[in-house]
C-alpha cells in the first residue's frame, strides 16, 4: 500500500463555508451539518464554521448552549461597526470566535477588533502589493494577521488564473507571511467544473511547497505550470513523499481555505488514499 502524507497536512485545512456561495445553505442547516462534520471520521480536517457578521445573532440563538467554533466574515467594504456589533453579540454565548475575516484596509490596526486573529482579503490593482507588505509588517509587529486571496469567481471577481495565483503564492513565500484562500477549491485537481475553471487543492499544496523550496530563485511560471497540472497521480505522488518538516512548512504558509462543500475535497482525498476514510 502506498504511504499517505502526514495527517498534519490536512488537519484543520477546510473551513466550513456552507452558508456562502455557491452553496448558500440556510444557517440552521449549515449548523446542523457542521455538528455532523465535527462528529465524523474526517473531523480533524474540518476547521471552524464561517459565518457572515449579519448572521451572528441568528447563530447565537440556534447554537443555544452547544459550543461552536466560528470565524466572523465580512466582505470588503463592510462597515467596522457591523463587525464589532456581531462580535459583541457573541460575548457570554456558546460561540467560540476563532478570528475575523475582512477586506484589507490601511487602518486595520485601529479597528476595535484588531486584537483578534485577522485575515485580510487582498485586493487586486494598485493596492495589492501595499496590502501584502502591510500584512508582513503586521506579522512582524506581533499581530495575528494573515492574507487571503479569493480563488473562486463571483459576479464581481474574475477567476484568478494560474499565473495570478502563482504570483500570490510566490509573494507570500517571499514576504514570509501566511495566507488563506477562499472559493472555488472544491476539487483536489485543477479542472473545469460547474461550467467554469477551478483550481485544485493538491495543485495549490504542491505549488506552495515548490515556492518554499525555490525561495532563493522563485519561478512564477513554473508554479503556474504546477497549478495547471490535471493528473491526480502526479500530484498525489508528490505529497506522499513529504515528511513532517516539509508538511509543517507548507501549512505554516497555507493555513486553511474556505469551502462551502466541506466533504467534496475530503472525499476525493480519500479516493486517492491520501487520507484514511471511514472504517
Amino acid at each position: 500500500m502506498t504511504p499517505a502524507p502526514p495527517a498534519a497536512l490536512f488537519a484543520g485545512l477546510v473551513d466550513d463555508a456552507a452558508v456562502f456561495p455557491p452553496g448558500q445553505a440556510p444557517l440552521p442547516r449549515a449548523l446542523a451539518e457542521h455538528h455532523e462534520h465535527r462528529a465524523a471520521w474526517y473531523a480533524a480536517m474540518v476547521g471552524p464554521l464561517l459565518v457572515p457578521a449579519s448572521g451572528v445573532g441568528e447563530l447565537v440563538t440556534l447554537a443555544g448552549g452547544t459550543p461552536v467554533g466560528v470565524v466572523v466574515v465580512a466582505r470588503p467594504g463592510t462597515p467596522a461597526a457591523g463587525v464589532s456589533a456581531a462580535l459583541d453579540a457573541t460575548h457570554g454565548t456558546a460561540l467560540d470566535v476563532r478570528g475575523v475575516e475582512i477586506g484589507w484596509q490601511a487602518d486595520w490596526r485601529s479597528l476595535p477588533f484588531a486584537d483578534r486573529p485577522l485575515v485580510l482579503e487582498i485586493p487586486r490593482g494598485a493596492d495589492r502589493d501595499r496590502a501584502l507588505a502591510d500584512v508582513r509588517d503586521g506579522q512582524q509587529e506581533g499581530h495575528a494577521v494573515q492574507a487571503k486571496l479569493r480563488t473562486g469567481a463571483t459576479s464581481t471577481w474574475e477567476w484568478p488564473d494560474e499565473l495570478e495565483l502563482a504570483r500570490h503564492i510566490t509573494d507570500v513565500v517571499q514576504l514570509g507571511i501566511s495566507t488563506k484562500l477562499t472559493g472555488g477549491l472544491h476539487h483536489v485537481v485543477r479542472g473545469d467544473h460547474d461550467s467554469g475553471p477551478q483550481h485544485g487543492l493538491l495543485d495549490v499544496l504542491v505549488a506552495v511547497d515548490t515556492a518554499i523550496t525555490d525561495a532563493l530563485a522563485p519561478d512564477t511560471d513554473r508554479l503556474a505550470e504546477i497549478l495547471g497540472e490535471r493528473d491526480p497521480a502526479v500530484l498525489a505522488a508528490a505529497v506522499r513523499s513529504w515528511d513532517a518538516d516539509r508538511t509543517d512548512r507548507v501549512r505554516r504558509t497555507l493555513t486553511a481555505y474556505g469551502c462551502c462543500g466541506v466533504t467534496d475535497p475530503i472525499t476525493e482525498l480519500a479516493e486517492l488514499d491520501l487520507v484514511a476514510g471511514a472504517a
